[in-house]
């Protein structure tokens, strides 16, 4: 379908989702906004177009919304699912009930219940497309269609995963009768998000491609729920907070810089238990750090995994080699409702420690390979469960990253090596166990060289 209207994705690769702003070169909706709301604004600005709706298609299960804040930064109309219980103001919207934005963009909500059992997608049509031309432009379709794949069912409980996988097929199909082949789609999650059950890499689909690839559209019910179900594995603990925060109504969050620490006060932080972290590359972090810092590096999914592993309501200081990654780390944090850091610090280690640096060696799963020939090792692998029960080094002991905190004292004796599938999450590993006393080595390596260098693996997929 051609036509002049503006799609501009708004990319959060490290939750894995998009916001889209949409416009006619005057006036502009959003759908599914994050916290950060001045990324948005600034693309309004640049575009020079007034905002005037905002949609939500659920309440979100992995990031804190912007919608309402948004909404009350610009005056725009904020639609949430009138089934949606939830305590701020909006527009409630229906099935089937439309909303003109501007002379010629037309949303109308269409119920498709799966991800969450409220879950609407808006399809967009161009009133003012060609004569004899069908104005279907797409569908926002949030956690329901997704590029070959669709969202999560069990975010909600095992109790509702069954009754929502089912739902989950049934609205892919409602939007594959419903809509053209042309029709594209514009998912938020599936960019590598723990929303998605499985992961593609297409960055761009339409109806009648997702009609020829996509599972649920190709499969019958049951096999499409049985693999689906089959495949899912862990989810980040974080997400258990962000309905309720969501259902709250967030505010618009403060991102001012967080008060500076001094040595003496990063030392007395860690002392207390709070999470001192250190935003480092993993190399850097290795060869010298501050004693009992944790390295979650900006170069990873840097939010994720941290909100997965801390104790909610932890406080957390930043370590960043300058403002500016400390800034990026407090945006990335309140996206998942980590609000304020208790302080922060800058420069390097040396500067936030007024003790001897800490470091740990890193290696490659050929140093492991020799390793093993000439004395006994402890090879941890934090993967998750599904990835170790799939292909395993013989012999490894699986405790997955994010049950690591509370589960320190179960990790055996004796000389460790610690490996995940590509090193980002063996150096968060390395940063808990070292804190912890542990004498480790962190393997930086991609678990494919496994095999290659001569290391027996076991698994059905080995």
């Amino acid at each position: 379908m051609s036509t002049d209207l503006t799609i501009i994705p708004i990319e959060t690769p490290s939750l894995g989702d998009r916001s889209y702003v949409v416009h006619d070169g005057e006036v502009a909706f959003v759908v599914d906004p994050q916290r950060d709301i001045d990324r948005v604004l600034d693309v309004l600005d640049e575009h020079r177009v007034r905002l005037t709706d905002v949609f939500e298609t659920h309440i979100h299960n992995d990031y804190v919304t912007g919608g309402l804040a948004l909404a009350m930064h610009t005056g725009a109309a904020y639609y949430v699912n009138a089934e949606d219980e939830v305590s701020f103001d909006r527009t409630p919207i229906r099935d089937g009930q439309t909303v003109e934005v501007g002379p010629r963009m037309r949303m109308t909500a269409l119920s498709t219940p799966g991800h969450t059992f409220t879950h609407l997608s808006y399809a967009l049509v161009d009133t003012q497309a060609g004569a004899g031309v069908d104005g279907s432009v797409g569908v926002f379709s949030g956690g329901s269609l997704l590029y070959g794949a669709t969202g999560r069912p069990d975010l909600l409980g095992e109790e509702h995963t069954d009754a929502l996988v089912r739902h989950q097929h049934a609205s892919a199909h409602k939007l594959a009768d419903l809509l053209p082949d042309a029709a594209e789609v514009f998912p938020t999650h599936g960019f590598g998000s723990f929303c998605a059950a499985t992961q593609s890499d297409a960055t761009e689909s339409t109806i009648g491609q997702e009609k020829q690839s996509n599972p649920v559209l190709t499969q019958d019910e049951e096999t499409y729920v049985r693999e689906l179900l089959d495949g899912l594995g862990a989810f980040p603990a974080y997400y258990a907070h962000m309905s309720p925060a969501n259902v709250a109504g967030p505010s618009e969050p403060d991102l001012t810089p967080p008060a500076e620490a001094d040595p003496g006060e990063l030392r007395r932080r860690i002392e207390a238990g709070e999470w001192v972290v250190d935003l480092r590359n993993r190399t850097a972090f290795a060869a010298g750090h501050a004693p009992g810092t944790l390295n979650f590096g900006l170069d990873g999914a840097f939010a994720t995994y941290l909100g997965w592993l801390i104790t909610w309501g932890t406080p957390v200081t930043l370590l960043g080699a300058t403002p500016e990654d400390v800034a990026e780390a407090q945006r990335e944090l309140v996206r998942i409702g980590i609000d304020r850091p208790a302080a922060q610090a800058t420069g390097g280690p040396e500067d936030w420690t007024d003790r001897e640096l800490a470091s740990f060696p890193t290696g490659t799963f050929a140093d492991l390979e020799q390793v093993r020939r000439h004395r006994p090792v402890v090879v941890l692998d934090v993967r998750r469960a599904d990835e170790y029960d799939s292909t395993r080094i013989n012999g490894a002991v699986n405790i997955p990253i994010h049950e690591l905190p509370r589960r320190v004292d179960e990790v055996p004796e004796g000389e460790l090596w610690v490996h995940c599938a590509s090193g980002y999450r063996a150096s968060v590993a390395a940063s808990v166990l070292d804190a912890a006393g542990r004498r480790l080595v962190a393997i930086d390596d991609s678990f494919e060289n496994a095999e290659k260098v001569g290391l027996h693996l076991v698994g059905p997929d080995a």
